[in-house]
Protein backbone atom coordinates (compact mmCIF):
# COMPACT_ATOMS: atom_id res chain seq x y z
CA UNK A 1 0.00 0.00 0.00
CA UNK A 2 1.24 3.65 -0.28
CA UNK A 3 0.26 5.93 1.66
CA UNK A 4 0.61 9.91 0.69
CA UNK A 5 0.32 12.27 3.93
CA UNK A 6 -0.65 15.67 3.62
CA UNK A 7 0.01 18.28 5.99
CA UNK A 8 0.29 21.51 7.19
CA UNK A 9 3.49 22.96 8.52
CA UNK A 10 3.02 22.56 12.14
CA UNK A 11 4.79 20.10 14.21
CA UNK A 12 1.74 19.17 16.46
CA UNK A 13 -0.34 18.38 13.27
CA UNK A 14 2.87 16.29 12.10
CA UNK A 15 3.58 14.44 15.02
CA UNK A 16 0.66 11.99 14.83
CA UNK A 17 1.49 11.30 10.90
CA UNK A 18 5.37 10.25 11.51
CA UNK A 19 4.45 7.90 14.13
CA UNK A 20 1.68 6.44 11.75
CA UNK A 21 3.96 6.17 8.51
CA UNK A 22 6.99 4.71 10.77
CA UNK A 23 3.90 1.87 11.09
CA UNK A 24 2.94 1.90 8.07
CA UNK A 25 6.88 1.68 7.01
CA UNK A 26 7.22 -1.67 9.23
CA UNK A 27 4.88 -3.37 7.94
CA UNK A 28 6.36 -2.73 4.17
CA UNK A 29 4.03 -0.13 2.80
CA UNK A 30 5.53 2.86 1.38
CA UNK A 31 4.56 6.64 2.88
CA UNK A 32 5.27 10.01 1.95
CA UNK A 33 4.30 13.36 2.91
CA UNK A 34 3.34 16.50 1.12
CA UNK A 35 3.31 19.91 2.05
CA UNK A 36 5.41 23.12 2.75
CA UNK A 37 8.99 20.99 2.30
CA UNK A 38 11.12 23.64 4.04
CA UNK A 39 9.08 23.07 7.16
CA UNK A 40 8.23 19.60 6.92
CA UNK A 41 12.03 19.00 6.63
CA UNK A 42 12.37 20.41 10.05
CA UNK A 43 9.67 18.22 11.51
CA UNK A 44 10.17 14.69 9.72
CA UNK A 45 12.71 12.50 10.04
CA UNK A 46 16.06 12.32 7.77
CA UNK A 47 14.84 9.64 5.78
CA UNK A 48 10.94 10.94 5.01
CA UNK A 49 9.96 11.08 1.23
CA UNK A 50 8.94 14.61 0.94
CA UNK A 51 7.07 16.32 -2.29
CA UNK A 52 6.82 19.89 -1.82
CA UNK A 53 3.70 21.63 -2.05
CA UNK A 54 2.60 25.17 -0.86
CA UNK A 55 6.00 26.38 -0.07
CA UNK A 56 5.54 30.10 -0.63
CA UNK A 57 2.65 30.27 2.14
CA UNK A 58 4.43 27.96 4.72
CA UNK A 59 7.31 29.95 4.70
CA UNK A 60 5.70 33.19 5.72
CA UNK A 61 3.75 30.89 8.95
CA UNK A 62 6.53 32.91 10.79
CA UNK A 63 5.56 36.21 9.92
CA UNK A 64 1.70 34.72 10.60
CA UNK A 65 2.56 34.24 13.67
CA UNK A 66 3.49 37.34 14.86
CA UNK A 67 0.46 38.88 13.80
CA UNK A 68 -1.85 36.11 15.56
CA UNK A 69 -0.07 35.54 18.90
CA UNK A 70 -1.98 38.74 20.60
CA UNK A 71 -5.20 37.75 18.68
CA UNK A 72 -8.05 35.97 20.66
CA UNK A 73 -11.98 34.34 20.27
CA UNK A 74 -13.73 35.44 17.31
CA UNK A 75 -10.47 37.21 15.85
CA UNK A 76 -8.17 34.70 16.31
CA UNK A 77 -10.88 32.25 14.32
CA UNK A 78 -11.28 34.66 11.73
CA UNK A 79 -6.98 35.29 11.24
CA UNK A 80 -6.80 31.53 10.99
CA UNK A 81 -9.24 31.12 8.20
CA UNK A 82 -8.50 34.08 6.37
CA UNK A 83 -4.60 34.37 6.68
CA UNK A 84 -3.62 31.07 7.32
CA UNK A 85 -5.74 27.85 6.56
CA UNK A 86 -7.15 29.12 3.19
CA UNK A 87 -4.01 30.92 1.70
CA UNK A 88 -2.31 27.59 2.98
CA UNK A 89 -4.94 25.29 0.88
CA UNK A 90 -4.52 27.75 -2.19
CA UNK A 91 -1.17 27.42 -2.25
CA UNK A 92 -0.60 23.44 -1.95
CA UNK A 93 -3.18 22.41 -4.40
CA UNK A 94 -1.07 22.32 -7.53
CA UNK A 95 1.68 20.74 -5.38
CA UNK A 96 -0.35 18.45 -4.25
CA UNK A 97 -2.26 17.47 -7.41
CA UNK A 98 1.37 16.80 -8.85
CA UNK A 99 2.36 14.89 -5.68
CA UNK A 100 -0.37 12.68 -6.35
CA UNK A 101 0.76 11.84 -9.78
CA UNK A 102 4.16 11.17 -9.17
CA UNK A 103 3.38 9.39 -5.96
CA UNK A 104 0.59 7.53 -7.00
CA UNK A 105 -1.25 6.66 -3.57
CA UNK A 106 -3.60 4.24 -3.09
CA UNK A 107 -5.10 6.47 -0.12
CA UNK A 108 -4.52 9.93 0.94
CA UNK A 109 -4.15 10.94 4.35
CA UNK A 110 -5.27 14.68 4.87
CA UNK A 111 -5.35 16.59 8.10
CA UNK A 112 -7.87 19.17 9.09
CA UNK A 113 -6.34 21.99 8.15
CA UNK A 114 -4.06 20.78 4.84
CA UNK A 115 -7.72 21.34 2.73
CA UNK A 116 -5.75 20.58 -0.24
CA UNK A 117 -5.76 16.93 0.67
CA UNK A 118 -9.47 16.57 -0.32
CA UNK A 119 -9.86 18.70 -2.76
CA UNK A 120 -7.34 16.90 -5.23
CA UNK A 121 -8.13 13.88 -4.02
CA UNK A 122 -11.79 14.54 -4.87
CA UNK A 123 -10.77 15.71 -8.58
CA UNK A 124 -8.13 13.19 -8.77
CA UNK A 125 -10.32 10.12 -7.61
CA UNK A 126 -8.21 8.69 -4.43
CA UNK A 127 -9.74 7.67 -1.43
CA UNK A 128 -8.85 10.13 1.47
CA UNK A 129 -9.14 9.77 5.02
CA UNK A 130 -9.04 12.46 7.67
CA UNK A 131 -6.13 12.84 10.38
CA UNK A 132 -8.02 14.55 13.47
CA UNK A 133 -4.83 15.61 15.36
CA UNK A 134 -6.87 17.79 17.41
CA UNK A 135 -10.48 17.01 18.56
CA UNK A 136 -12.09 20.04 18.64
CA UNK A 137 -13.81 20.38 15.66
CA UNK A 138 -15.76 16.91 16.36
CA UNK A 139 -17.62 18.78 19.05
CA UNK A 140 -20.10 21.02 17.50
CA UNK A 141 -17.70 23.91 18.05
CA UNK A 142 -20.03 26.28 17.52
CA UNK A 143 -23.28 24.60 18.21
CA UNK A 144 -23.68 27.81 20.56
CA UNK A 145 -22.26 30.26 17.65
CA UNK A 146 -24.58 29.41 14.70
CA UNK A 147 -23.64 32.50 13.02
CA UNK A 148 -19.89 32.16 13.55
CA UNK A 149 -20.18 28.02 12.29
CA UNK A 150 -22.00 29.58 9.43
CA UNK A 151 -19.05 31.96 8.32
CA UNK A 152 -16.62 28.56 8.64
CA UNK A 153 -18.83 27.02 6.04
CA UNK A 154 -18.63 29.65 3.88
CA UNK A 155 -14.95 29.88 3.93
CA UNK A 156 -14.68 26.55 2.93
CA UNK A 157 -17.48 27.01 0.39
CA UNK A 158 -15.74 29.71 -1.12
CA UNK A 159 -12.25 27.78 -1.34
CA UNK A 160 -14.22 24.50 -3.00
CA UNK A 161 -15.82 27.13 -5.50
CA UNK A 162 -12.26 28.54 -6.08
CA UNK A 163 -10.69 25.52 -6.41
CA UNK A 164 -13.27 23.99 -9.11
CA UNK A 165 -14.47 21.44 -6.11
CA UNK A 166 -18.64 21.12 -7.77
CA UNK A 167 -19.59 21.21 -4.21
CA UNK A 168 -23.37 20.24 -5.08
CA UNK A 169 -22.22 17.63 -7.05
CA UNK A 170 -20.26 16.12 -4.42
CA UNK A 171 -23.56 16.54 -2.32
CA UNK A 172 -23.94 19.80 0.06
CA UNK A 173 -23.08 18.24 3.21
CA UNK A 174 -19.63 17.66 1.88
CA UNK A 175 -16.94 18.81 4.15
CA UNK A 176 -13.05 18.64 3.19
CA UNK A 177 -12.36 18.09 6.85
CA UNK A 178 -14.41 15.00 7.05
CA UNK A 179 -13.50 12.29 5.40
CA UNK A 180 -16.57 9.84 4.60
CA UNK A 181 -14.75 6.80 4.79
CA UNK A 182 -12.11 7.26 7.84
CA UNK A 183 -11.43 9.78 10.44
CA UNK A 184 -8.30 9.20 12.75
CA UNK A 185 -9.18 11.00 15.85
CA UNK A 186 -5.71 11.03 17.77
CA UNK A 187 -7.82 11.10 20.89
CA UNK A 188 -9.84 8.73 23.40
CA UNK A 189 -13.64 8.54 23.70
CA UNK A 190 -13.44 8.86 26.94
CA UNK A 191 -11.79 11.96 26.99
CA UNK A 192 -13.36 14.06 24.06
CA UNK A 193 -16.98 12.98 25.81
CA UNK A 194 -18.78 9.43 25.78
CA UNK A 195 -21.62 11.90 25.32
CA UNK A 196 -20.92 12.41 22.07
CA UNK A 197 -22.70 9.93 19.04
CA UNK A 198 -19.96 9.26 16.31
CA UNK A 199 -20.47 7.21 13.64
CA UNK A 200 -18.82 3.94 13.10
CA UNK A 201 -15.89 5.43 10.41
CA UNK A 202 -14.63 7.66 13.77
CA UNK A 203 -11.73 5.78 14.93
CA UNK A 204 -10.51 6.91 17.87
CA UNK A 205 -6.56 5.40 18.00
CA UNK A 206 -5.74 7.66 21.26
CA UNK A 207 -2.04 10.13 20.41
CA UNK A 208 0.46 8.47 18.61
CA UNK A 209 4.20 9.38 19.41
CA UNK A 210 6.76 8.75 16.87
CA UNK A 211 10.05 10.00 16.47
CA UNK A 212 10.91 13.57 16.67
CA UNK A 213 13.69 16.03 15.90
CA UNK A 214 16.76 15.65 17.97
CA UNK A 215 15.64 17.01 21.73
CA UNK A 216 17.41 20.06 23.46
CA UNK A 217 20.18 19.51 25.81
CA UNK A 218 18.81 19.57 29.73
CA UNK A 219 20.39 18.98 33.02
CA UNK A 220 18.72 16.23 34.63
CA UNK A 221 21.30 16.62 37.39
CA UNK A 222 19.22 19.83 38.38
CA UNK A 223 15.93 17.98 38.61
CA UNK A 224 15.26 18.17 42.35
CA UNK A 225 14.52 14.64 43.96
CA UNK A 226 12.75 16.01 47.41
CA UNK A 227 10.25 17.97 45.40
CA UNK A 228 7.38 17.28 43.55
CA UNK A 229 8.46 18.15 39.86
CA UNK A 230 6.07 20.26 37.12
CA UNK A 231 6.63 21.15 33.77
CA UNK A 232 5.00 24.83 32.47
CA UNK A 233 5.21 25.05 29.37
CA UNK A 234 2.94 26.93 26.74
CA UNK A 235 3.89 25.47 24.01
CA UNK A 236 6.52 26.77 21.03
CA UNK A 237 3.98 29.19 19.11
CA UNK A 238 2.86 31.30 22.38
CA UNK A 239 5.71 31.93 24.57
CA UNK A 240 5.71 35.57 23.38
CA UNK A 241 2.39 36.08 24.72
CA UNK A 242 2.95 34.92 28.16
CA UNK A 243 4.43 37.60 30.07
CA UNK A 244 2.17 38.31 32.14
CA UNK A 245 1.76 34.31 32.55
CA UNK A 246 5.37 33.92 33.22
CA UNK A 247 4.96 36.36 36.18
CA UNK A 248 2.18 33.99 38.05
CA UNK A 249 4.74 31.20 37.33
CA UNK A 250 6.97 32.54 39.28
CA UNK A 251 4.80 33.90 42.11
CA UNK A 252 3.14 30.51 42.43
CA UNK A 253 6.64 28.78 42.64
CA UNK A 254 7.68 30.98 45.49
CA UNK A 255 4.49 30.18 47.30
CA UNK A 256 5.43 26.69 46.63
CA UNK A 257 9.31 26.90 47.41
CA UNK A 258 9.07 24.16 49.71
CA UNK A 259 7.42 21.27 47.95
CA UNK A 260 7.42 21.85 44.33
CA UNK A 261 9.60 22.38 41.65
CA UNK A 262 8.71 24.24 38.49
CA UNK A 263 10.45 23.18 34.56
CA UNK A 264 9.79 26.45 33.37
CA UNK A 265 9.87 26.21 29.01
CA UNK A 266 10.16 29.97 28.20
CA UNK A 267 12.54 32.33 27.01
CA UNK A 268 15.18 34.02 29.61
CA UNK A 269 13.81 37.31 28.21
CA UNK A 270 10.41 37.53 29.01
CA UNK A 271 10.72 36.00 32.58
CA UNK A 272 13.75 37.27 33.94
CA UNK A 273 15.19 36.17 37.21
CA UNK A 274 13.72 33.03 38.92
CA UNK A 275 13.54 31.39 42.28
CA UNK A 276 16.00 28.71 43.19
CA UNK A 277 12.74 25.98 42.83
CA UNK A 278 12.21 27.15 39.26
CA UNK A 279 14.43 25.39 36.25
CA UNK A 280 13.89 27.87 33.47
CA UNK A 281 15.14 26.39 29.71
CA UNK A 282 14.50 27.62 26.74
CA UNK A 283 12.73 24.03 25.20
CA UNK A 284 13.02 21.13 26.94
CA UNK A 285 12.79 17.35 25.65
CA UNK A 286 8.78 17.03 27.00
CA UNK A 287 8.32 12.81 25.73
CA UNK A 288 11.70 11.86 27.84
CA UNK A 289 10.63 14.58 30.76
CA UNK A 290 6.90 13.74 31.05
CA UNK A 291 8.52 10.05 33.12
CA UNK A 292 9.96 12.20 36.17
CA UNK A 293 7.10 14.72 36.71
CA UNK A 294 4.14 14.92 38.89
CA UNK A 295 1.91 17.71 36.68
CA UNK A 296 1.89 19.88 34.15
CA UNK A 297 0.94 23.35 33.38
CA UNK A 298 -0.22 24.15 29.76
CA UNK A 299 -2.44 26.03 27.33
CA UNK A 300 -4.21 23.26 26.36
CA UNK A 301 -2.34 22.75 23.28
CA UNK A 302 -3.97 19.10 22.05
CA UNK A 303 -0.46 17.46 21.84
CA UNK A 304 0.77 18.41 25.02
CA UNK A 305 -2.38 17.65 26.46
CA UNK A 306 -2.37 14.38 25.63
CA UNK A 307 1.32 13.55 26.01
CA UNK A 308 0.72 14.46 30.06
CA UNK A 309 -2.16 12.46 29.94
CA UNK A 310 -0.78 9.25 27.87
CA UNK A 311 1.88 9.28 31.54
CA UNK A 312 -1.01 10.29 33.85
CA UNK A 313 -0.26 13.49 34.57
CA UNK A 314 -2.51 16.03 35.86
CA UNK A 315 -2.91 19.17 34.49
CA UNK A 316 -3.32 22.95 35.28
CA UNK A 317 -5.18 24.69 31.65
CA UNK A 318 -4.86 28.25 30.61
CA UNK A 319 -6.35 28.31 27.44
CA UNK A 320 -5.07 30.59 24.95
CA UNK A 321 -7.12 31.18 21.44
CA UNK A 322 -8.35 28.15 18.90
CA UNK A 323 -9.22 24.93 20.19
CA UNK A 324 -7.47 25.23 23.70
CA UNK A 325 -10.73 25.92 25.40
CA UNK A 326 -12.47 23.00 24.21
CA UNK A 327 -9.29 20.93 25.04
CA UNK A 328 -9.34 22.52 28.39
CA UNK A 329 -12.98 21.44 28.71
CA UNK A 330 -12.42 17.96 28.04
CA UNK A 331 -9.67 17.93 30.71
CA UNK A 332 -11.99 19.17 33.10
CA UNK A 333 -14.78 17.23 32.13
CA UNK A 334 -12.45 13.99 32.65
CA UNK A 335 -11.81 15.11 35.91
CA UNK A 336 -8.17 15.25 35.06
CA UNK A 337 -7.00 18.99 36.07
CA UNK A 338 -8.01 22.23 36.92
CA UNK A 339 -8.83 25.19 34.25
CA UNK A 340 -7.36 28.93 35.23
CA UNK A 341 -7.41 31.90 33.03
CA UNK A 342 -4.52 32.44 30.98
CA UNK A 343 -4.82 35.95 30.60
CA UNK A 344 -5.89 37.06 34.50
CA UNK A 345 -4.61 34.29 36.53
CA UNK A 346 -2.52 35.55 39.45
CA UNK A 347 -0.06 33.91 41.70
CA UNK A 348 -2.60 32.44 44.35
CA UNK A 349 -5.06 31.00 41.55
CA UNK A 350 -2.15 29.16 40.16
CA UNK A 351 -0.78 27.98 43.45
CA UNK A 352 -4.03 26.86 44.42
CA UNK A 353 -4.76 25.15 41.17
CA UNK A 354 -1.48 23.54 41.25
CA UNK A 355 -1.79 22.28 45.04
CA UNK A 356 -4.97 20.92 43.99
CA UNK A 357 -3.68 18.72 41.23
CA UNK A 358 -0.72 17.53 43.08
CA UNK A 359 -2.66 16.74 46.23
CA UNK A 360 -6.51 16.02 45.91
CA UNK A 361 -6.01 11.81 44.65
CA UNK A 362 -9.39 12.74 42.36
CA UNK A 363 -7.16 14.59 39.29
CA UNK A 364 -4.56 11.72 39.21
CA UNK A 365 -7.23 9.42 39.02
CA UNK A 366 -9.01 10.95 36.27
CA UNK A 367 -5.56 11.40 34.64
CA UNK A 368 -4.95 7.92 34.47
CA UNK A 369 -8.24 6.85 33.55
CA UNK A 370 -7.19 8.56 30.30
CA UNK A 371 -4.41 6.85 30.51
CA UNK A 372 -5.70 3.50 30.11
CA UNK A 373 -7.96 4.65 27.89
CA UNK A 374 -5.08 5.65 25.02
CA UNK A 375 -3.60 3.10 25.80
CA UNK A 376 -6.71 0.31 25.31
CA UNK A 377 -7.15 2.52 21.87
CA UNK A 378 -3.53 1.44 20.04
CA UNK A 379 -1.61 4.65 19.19
CA UNK A 380 -0.58 4.60 15.59
CA UNK A 381 -0.68 0.77 15.09
CA UNK A 382 -4.52 0.80 15.52
CA UNK A 383 -4.60 3.48 12.95
CA UNK A 384 -2.43 1.40 10.71
CA UNK A 385 -4.42 -1.57 11.28
CA UNK A 386 -7.55 0.80 10.01
CA UNK A 387 -5.87 2.31 6.85
CA UNK A 388 -4.98 -0.81 5.53
CA UNK A 389 -8.67 -2.36 6.38
CA UNK A 390 -9.66 0.74 3.56
CA UNK A 391 -7.33 -1.26 0.28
Amino acid sequence: MKVLFTVPPLAGHVNPTVAVGSELAARGHEVAWTGPAGALSRLLPDHARILPAGEEAGGGYAMLHARWRDLRGVGALRFLWEEALVPLARAMVPGVAQAVRVFEPDVLVADQQALAGPVVARRLGVPWVTSASTSAELTRPFADFPKVGEWVAAQIGGLLAECGADREAAGPEWDPRFSDRLVLVFSSRELVGVSEDFPPHYAFVGPAFGARPPAPAFPWEQLDPARRRVLVSLGTLNQEAGGRFYGAVLGAAERLCEDVQLVLAAPASLVGEVPGNVLLRESVPQLELLPHLDAVVCHGGHNTVCEALAHGLPLVVAPIRDDQPIVARQVVDAGAGVRVRFGRTRAEELRDALTAVLDEPVHRRGARRIQASFAAAGGAAAAADRLEKLI
